[in-house]
Order: structure tokens, then sequence, then C-alpha cells
């Protein structure tokens, strides 16, 4: 105890600190002082010095100068690509979601997705059959080729023998018409990006990508005649657009899950029945 008194007698001992005139020795300055006020003056003052430091780095540039502190464009670049990651993950989520739906509908199943209707048909009821997707397809068309050729009944029908047909492509004709395995046209193998011409005047009716067939573009003609034009690198002339006769409308090219190498496949189809085209245009 008597320790402890002596050290706070120490701390509240006064002291004078005055400043002399080095030459006439006489007291300039002085001022009376404890342990105690020092220290607690040294403290604040520590502590202000501090404080205000800390606010300089905060509200100055000069936080960048601080090891390990980002810079002003390199947030904004973390920020931006923390969007951009995240767009990309709803993205790639959207996609696999896709991708589950065709598996799926692909081995016969029903999509996570779609509701099913517990009023409906038993699932132990419902019969799966094997569809050739390629004649669902050409029987949607030439139902839609049957509704322009009533559109157009006013014009005046003519012959397949009085009309005069363009080549779709010059080359050589490396498979032959065939209806018995379905081969319904001819294989035209011609040069690398030969431009593929309409063989008639009409109007385009489907302009797009099938899974065997590639790029393909169906054309209505006249007389209830359509022309179709399959495993194209690129298609020149989209849905509804008019192509007169010769005028090009693709680019041969090698698509699709039935095609083995760069070639046109060409077919042509009267009143809903595939014909020969080599018995109307000489190749």
């Amino acid at each position: 105890m008597e320790e402890k008194q002596k050290f706070y007698t120490k701390l509240k001992n006064q002291y004078r600190l005055i400043i002399y005139n080095d030459t006439t020795f006489q007291s300039v300055w002085s001022m009376k002082l404890s342990r105690l006020k020092v220290f607690t003056v040294t403290s604040l003052a520590s502590a202000i010095i501090v404080v205000l430091v800390i606010l300089l780095i905060a509200t100055t540039g000069l936080r960048e100068y601080i090891p390990g502190y980002p810079r002003a464009e390199y947030r904004q670049m973390l920020v931006r690509n923390a969007l951009v990651v995240d767009s990309l993950e709803t993205e790639l989520h959207k996609r696999d979601q896709f991708f589950k739906g065709i598996q799926a509908i692909m081995s016969g199943e029903v999509p996570e997705d779609v509701p099913v209707s517990e009023s409906d048909v038993p699932a132990s009821k419902i019969e799966f059959q094997e569809y050739n997707h390629d004649s669902i397809f050409r029987e949607e068309l030439l139902a839609e080729q049957l509704s322009l050729s009533l559109q157009g009944s006013d014009e005046e029908n003519t012959g397949l023998s009085q009309m005069h047909f363009f080549i779709p492509v010059k080359g050589v004709v490396t498979e032959h018409f065939n209806a018995v395995p379905d081969h319904y046209g001819i294989d035209i193998v011609s040069e690398t990006n030969a431009r593929i011409s309409s063989v008639l005047d009409g109007t385009v009716i489907f302009s797009g990508w099938t899974l065997k067939t590639g790029y393909v573009i169906y054309i209505q003609h006249e007389a209830n005649l359509v022309s179709v034009y399959k495993h194209n690198a690129e298609l020149l002339k989209n849905i509804g657009d008019k192509v007169r006769a010769g005028e090009a409308i693709a680019i041969i090219g090698n698509t699709g899950e039935l095609s083995s190498g760069p070639h046109l496949h060409f077919e042509l189809w009267y009143e809903g029945s595939a014909i020969d085209p080599e018995k109307f245009i000489d190749f």
C-alpha cells in the first residue's frame, strides 16, 4: 500500500517547466506540470493524431497506397466480374435444364418442368411409339403446300412436262432416286462453297435446321410442286421470301447426321408424292 501511495504521490507531484534567456538568464516562460497531466495530454494528443490520420486515409486517395488495398479500377473490375459470373451461372443453369429436358424427351420421359394432369390416362396404359421425325416434318410441309396451292388456285396450272427447270447445282449425281429405302431424291456432289439455285419461281415455305438433314430449305412452286434442298452449309433465304428460277438460295455443305460429305440432297414433290428429279432435269 505504501508503494502505491508513493506512486500516486509521484504522479501528483508538481513540477515547473521554465524557459530562460540564455544570455541574461531571465525567465521567459514557465508552466506548472505534473506527471499525470503530461501523461493525459500526451494520450489525448496521440488519439487525436490517430483519428485524423485514419480520416485522411479513408476519405482521400491515399488509401490506395496501403499494401493489400485494391485500386478503384480493380474494385470496379471485381464488381463487374462478379455480375458477369452470376449471369453466366444463370445461363449455365438454363442450359443444363434445357439439356435435361431434351434427354428426358429423347428417352420417352416427361421433363421435370412439364406439369402432368392426374386426370389423364394412367401412365401404365400409355404406349410410346417411334416415329420418323423427317416423315412427320414432311407431312406438315405438304399440308402447308396444299393450303398455299388452294390460295393460288386462280393461277393457271401447267404440267411438269411444260416447265423449264434450272439445275440446282452443277455437279455429279452420286446417288439416284430410290423410294424403297426412303431415299426420295438424288445426291449431287459439287465444288466447295458452290451456290445452290432455285429450280423454279416460288415461295420459301421452310428455311431452318433439322437434326438429321442440317440446314434445309423448302420452296413451293406452282402446280402443287415443292422442291427440297438439304445438307446446306448456309441458307440465303427466309420463310416467306419470293424467289426466281436460278436465284441463289443456299450454299452447298455437309450438315446433319445423315450427311457423309459435302453434297446437295435434292427432292421434288408433286401433289404429295416424291418424283424422280432426273426425269425432268438434265444433270
